[in-house]
């Protein structure tokens, strides 16, 4: 969907130029607010900058949905060592195409985002830690960055206010581990993308084992509105304890996918029928995957329910990174549930057995089940499996993987039983 011709009920926030003409230029983000945010925040003490992105509800786009501020807060602030500012722009959990469209239509507005953050904690450096099949987002981000220098926004002199930032970008190497904070740390320093275990967290030893603000793309890119604009208009965007728009990815059996930005808190049904135009060729919903794929499914009856992170956890799913996947009532649930299996035991980095053996496991009885091969007793046996990998893993990728298979064989048991050989 062209972002010049937004939906109606969006609230284009971080969205707001794109569509503009030449949009990645420092021109057109100047013209259009860009960098009045950071010139305010030189202006602010590191507690007020933190104070302000805590007050605005602001919680972590990646996944988790942990309050920014407090992450920030959390960097000790007499430290000896450097801190530094990383951005997880590692895009690669399946149904989430976001993080990527914010560096290829607005690079600038995350470039200030991580800035605002380094006033935060007192960082001088900034990485952007990109997957490695962006290549052209790498070449956009690069590109905007020399312009940054260019007009002093970067460098030794920013802004003309004696302060130092430099930022550069990382290439990632396709790994979806690697969207794990801690084993995209590991690769960021030239090592093999495996979790490091937590505690120390990244805030007390991240990059270089120094104390590191690690967010993603969109995260990043909230912070020059919630300071320009301040933490109460942010805030009241969204729901209580849940401030601002959300980039939501709209995919699978709907008839007008997309990236539309809403409010957080928006009803999934009015965004599956009002904004992406309702189930495609008539059908009827029967479930939806509602923050891609490691988040346990919901089944229609399920769906009437706001897009915030509380109410989600309340059903007992995620609101995840915000990749909504739509299935309608011709769906096979066990092919889906296989899809997903395949995709997690591929990528798992087999550093720990629980992972490791288990997403094959589970892969392996899931294909015999579509195969019409299964027997009763393997339902049972993928349950039993799933749980036993929950908890069990040195980072959540052994739940991304349990967690959303749970779910489809509680909510969807009957179309498993009927594939099992009679």
């Amino acid at each position: 969907m062209p972002y010049n011709q937004p939906h109606p009920l969006e609230v284009r926030v971080l969205t707001r130029r794109f569509g503009l003409p030449n949009s990645q230029s420092i021109d057109t983000y100047i013209a259009n607010e860009g960098y009045q945010a950071l010139e305010k925040a030189t202006a602010m003490s590191q507690e007020e900058i933190i104070n302000e992105v805590k007050a605005s509800g602001l919680r972590g786009r990646g996944g988790a949905g942990f309050p920014t501020g407090m992450k920030w807060g959390f960097v000790p602030r007499n430290s000896p060592k450097p801190k530094y500012i990383v951005v997880n722009a590692d895009e690669s959990e399946p149904g989430t195409c976001k993080d990527r469209l914010l560096i290829e239509y607005d690079p600038h507005q995350l470039i200030e985002g991580i800035m605002i953050a380094g006033l935060a904690v007192g960082a001088q450096q900034g990485y952007i830690y990109i997957r490695g099949e962006f290549r052209y987002l790498i070449g956009v981000m690069d590109k905007a960055i020399d312009e940054a220098y260019a007009r002093g926004v970067l460098g030794d002199n920013v802004l003309g206010k004696g302060i130092k930032f430099h930022l550069a970008t990382h290439s990632g190497a396709g790994a979806y581990e690697c969207g794990e904070e801690s084993a995209l740390l590991e690769s960021f320093e030239g090592k093999r993308g495996n979790p490091r275990i937590r505690p120390p967290f990244p805030a007390v030893a991240g990059a270089y084992q120094c104390p590191t603000v690690l967010n993603n793309v969109e995260t990043f890119c909230a912070v020059p509105t919630i300071i320009l604009r301040g933490a109460k208009y942010f805030a009241d965007l969204g729901s209580p304890k849940n401030g601002g728009t959300r980039l939501f990815c709209l995919s699978g059996h709907v008839n007008r996918p997309g990236v539309y930005e809403l409010p957080m808190g928006f009803n999934l049904l009015r965004l599956i029928n009002e904004v992406g135009g309702g189930v495609r060729n008539g059908k009827k919903l029967k479930a939806v995957i509602p923050g891609g794929s490691s988040c346990p499914v919901l089944k229609a009856d399920e769906c009437d329910l706001a897009m915030d992170f509380d109410t989600v956890a309340a059903a007992k799913s995620m609101l995840g990174s915000g990749g909504v996947v739509v299935m309608d009532e011709d769906t096979d649930i066990v092919k889906a549930a296989l899809r997903i299996m395949r995709f997690y035991a591929h990528e798992s980095c087999g550093w720990c057995i629980p992972c490791r053996e288990g997403t094959t496991w589970l892969k392996k009885l899931l294909q015999r089940m579509d195969d019409g091969m299964g027997q009763r007793s393997d339902i049972v046996l993928i349950g039993d499996l799933s749980k036993n990998m929950l908890g069990r893993t040195f980072c959540p990728l052994g739940d991304a993987a349990a967690m959303p298979t749970i779910a489809f064989v509680e909510k969807f048991r009957e179309e498993f039983e009927a594939k099992v050989a009679a």
